[in-house]
């Protein structure tokens, strides 16, 4: 066995362990807005991890760039799709207030609604 697989090893097992984390955060989690956290953050470090894992068992120059834009577009998509979830979440009131240290946002909902806006 040689470097290159210790190291694909590694990124493979590192990857599998964030995806792990993912699926029991989003089981354990009280609440939809740490669940949204769980269910983002480490997806995209894992991702990384297993496609790094791929770069290096092919070791092909060709392959780089879409592994580089799998990756970029998992980085910029992730973030917008996670607030949306938790816009959505906290206008429908999927919520557990008592879980928020300070809820900055339902002064300004509440002032829209009071104006019949949304």
């Amino acid at each position: 066995m040689n470097v290159v697989d210790v190291l694909t090893a590694i990124c493979l097992l590192g990857g599998a362990a964030m995806s792990l984390a993912a699926a029991v955060g989003l089981l354990r989690f009280p609440d939809l807005m740490s669940r949204m956290h769980a269910a983002t953050k480490p997806q995209v470090l894992g991702l990384f991890l297993m496609l790094a894992a791929v770069a290096l068992q092919l070791q092909a120059w060709s392959l780089l760039p879409a592994l580089l834009v799998a990756w970029l577009f998992q980085l910029l998509t992730v973030p917008v799709s996670a607030h949306m979830v938790g816009r959505a979440g906290y206008r429908t009131k999927h919520r557990r207030p008592e879980l928020l240290t300070v809820d900055e946002l339902n002064d300004v909902v509440e002032a829209v609604v009071e104006e019949g806006g949304a």
